[in-house]
């Protein structure tokens, strides 16, 4: 037993013996030096050997984080950068953090998109004498941006505002400013283009002794009030290669106020556009019914609504001269044959109709019958013609008897829809009721509620007038907008038509009931309209006190009924030179800025064009017969009180507005 343990204890004494000698005699290995990371700004590189690296952003040193201390007396034999051709790229070292951080400051600049070579060769040294093994890293570095600092439109406008830039003159001169000096062979046209109303227009270069600036300067003006912009590629380029990103600037030219058409006085001004507006009514209507085309583009489709406006116009024909009375006649004789002979429903004619035919035509897939609000429009029109004509001679007499035939046929009474205190809008043969459209203020449509009080024949009850149409007095409003207070309606009033279509024959001057003075309410609706262009809130091109008027018209992305909480931009002139009666100074402001100022871009065949947007620059090619019309009544009405005249003196009339409680 004691042999047993003696040969153990020998055993182990001898391995104890032996290790210690091992570790005596055997040198410590110590670990390499590594590279753990290389960046520059916000770029990290990929440091696997020979990783290539592309278009890094360099912001002039390299970083790179050691693991442990680096004996800084190897580096400047052991760190390099080669360019293409092998030559050597100086830098300045510093070290940081003990010395596991080095940094490597460029002495000279990098030429974008070369390739470079970053070499850690193996004398690179840790100060613990550790081996560093050899690293070849590709990179190539990318475009430093080059920068416009400043352009700037005849010296003083700042074509790089965040605000839109206007009134820029008509002879294009602008500098631009830049952070490099260019190379002068990128600044071209191929490059660097000016479009004005979307045509290029042709522009010349010019430097000056900055090498980072150049001038640029059109051929020949630009036309005024006109949307432009300013393009730059991403071809322009630094002498060292700096690559621009790229700029497209609109901005707007100056308005040319000189007069596009000889001044006249303003009375002359005004008969010039009744009368042009006139040969819409007149040249342009539809040349088997008399009726007026919905637009300059129709054929057949022709609208009662705008067809009323049309014979009340007219009269304005007769009585200022444009046409003689036995033409006038004429034509008048010819509408109302047809219109009693067209489609109608329960005495109601259809919004649009076959001129030839005088079919119905759908106004849309379930509005197929009778539009009563359309009839009410064409009905104020008959009365005012009625009133015009003489019984005494028998032509004219047959005409009253017609106009009073349909007159009394148009059946009011059946559009409150089984007995209901409330008129409606449609009723069609195929569809019903099925629009329910309710005729509910405050809107355009209050003439129908007149019209069918006034009827001897298809009348209705005050109630239906005073629920339907007032609401019970909900349609008021009373709140001030732009300091305006308005009695009636949506707010800011809704598009001005509302004050326009009822009162081309329904005269509002002296027009009150329960729920409010009309004069009041027009004239500070068409008065919140102009207060609302003038302000601009949302910075259209061109809108001030002699440039408004917001109302339903064509615009650059279709029809709609512009106002103040529906404006897109768009300008109908309509709307203010159909004000004129509620706002004369404003409105002939605004009529003589359309003609004189604006003239060559609105003035057209029939008067005036539909409609404009100056910061879309768009401009309406169209004519619309609801919008001509009220030009041409409602100056008359302004000048003379003509049609009001005519419509107040029917006793029809009267008796309407007895029965639901207006003074007049």
């Amino acid at each position: 037993m004691f042999k047993q343990y003696f040969t153990i204890f020998i055993h182990i004494f001898f391995l104890f013996f032996f290790q210690n000698c091992t570790k005596e005699n055997t040198p410590e290995i110590v670990p390499d030096l590594k590279l753990e990371s290389l960046s520059s700004g916000t770029t990290s590189f990929d440091i696997t050997q020979g990783a290539t690296n592309e278009d890094i952003t360099f912001d002039g040193t390299f970083v790179t984080q050691f693991n442990k201390a680096v004996d800084t007396t190897t580096l400047d034999e052991s760190i390099f950068v080669l360019d293409r051709q092998n030559d050597t790229i100086f830098f300045k070292f510093q070290a940081f953090d003990n010395n596991k951080m080095i940094t490597l400051e460029a002495t000279e600049a990098f030429t974008p998109l070369e390739i470079y070579h970053i070499l850690f060769s193996d004398k690179l040294k840790g100060m613990d004498g550790s081996q560093f093994t050899p690293l070849s890293i590709q990179f190539s570095v990318s475009n430093t941006p080059l920068i416009l600092q400043e352009a700037t439109a005849a010296d003083t406008i700042n074509l790089l505002s965040e605000n839109r830039v206007i009134n820029v003159p008509l002879n294009l001169s602008f500098k631009l400013s830049f952070d490099e000096a260019l190379n002068k062979e990128t600044v071209t046209n191929s490059n660097i283009r000016v479009s004005v109303n979307g045509s290029v227009v042709p522009i010349r270069f010019s430097f000056n002794d900055n090498p980072k600036e150049f001038l640029i300067n059109a051929d020949q003006n630009i036309d005024h009030f006109s949307k432009c912009l300013l393009y730059i590629n991403d071809k322009l380029e630094g002498v060292n290669k700096e690559k621009f990103e790229g700029l497209s600037k609109e901005f707007y030219s100056v308005l040319d106020s000189t007069p596009k058409f000889p001044v006249i006085s303003d009375d002359e001004l005004l008969l010039k556009i009744q009368e042009q507006t006139f040969n819409y009514f007149w040249d342009f209507a539809h040349p088997v019914s008399g009726l007026i085309r919905e637009r300059n583009t129709s054929d057949n489709l022709v609208t009662i609504g705008g067809s009323g406006f049309g014979i009340m116009a007219i009269l304005v024909g007769i009585h200022r001269g444009f046409i003689t009375r036995a033409e006038g006649i004429n034509r008048l004789e010819k509408i109302i044959i047809f219109l009693n002979e067209a489609d109608r429903f329960h005495g109601v004619w259809p919004h649009w109709m076959n001129g030839t035919n005088g079919e119905v035509i759908p106004f849309s897939s379930d509005d197929n019958g009778g539009d009563l609000v359309e009839t009410a429009f064409m009905a104020q029109g008959l009365l005012t013609v009625r009133q015009f004509l003489n019984s005494a001679d028998l032509k004219e007499k047959n005409i009253i008897d017609t106009i009073n035939k349909i007159w009394n046929e148009i059946e009011w009474d059946w559009y409150t829809q089984n007995n209901q205190n409330i008129l409606y809008w449609h009723w069609s043969p195929n569809f019903e009721w099925e629009k329910n459209m309710g005729i509910k203020g405050w809107n355009e449509a209050l003439i129908v509620y007149v019209l069918a009080a006034s009827s001897t024949t298809h009348t209705i009850d005050p109630d239906v007038y005073h629920q339907g149409w007032a609401r019970n007095g909900n349609m008021a409003n009373g709140n001030q907008y732009y300091g305006i207070e308005l009695p009636l309606g949506p707010n800011y009033g809704g598009p001005l038509f509302f004050s326009h279509y009822s009162f081309l024959g329904l005269n509002p001057s002296d027009l009150s009931d329960t729920y409010a003075n009309y004069w009041t309410q027009n004239k500070s609706h068409s008065l919140i309209n102009r207060a609302h262009c003038t302000q601009n809130p949302s910075d259209y091109v061109g809108y001030s006190d002699n440039m408004w008027g917001l109302t339903a018209s064509d615009g650059n992305t279709g029809y709609s009924a512009h106002s103040p909480t529906n404006d897109r931009g768009v300008i109908s002139p309509t709307a203010a030179i159909s004000a004129i009666p509620y706002t004369p100074e404003e409105s002939m402001e605004a009529i003589r800025f359309f003609y004189y100022v604006l003239g060559d871009k609105l003035w057209g065949e029939y008067g005036f064009y539909d409609a404009f947007n100056i910061t879309e620059n768009w401009y309406a090619s169209s004519s619309l017969a609801i919008d001509q019309g009220q030009i041409i009544i409602m100056i008359e009405n302004y000048k003379t009180q003509y049609l009001w005249n005519l419509f107040m003196s029917a006793p029809e009339v009267h008796a309407g507005l007895d029965k639901l409680g207006f003074t007049y």
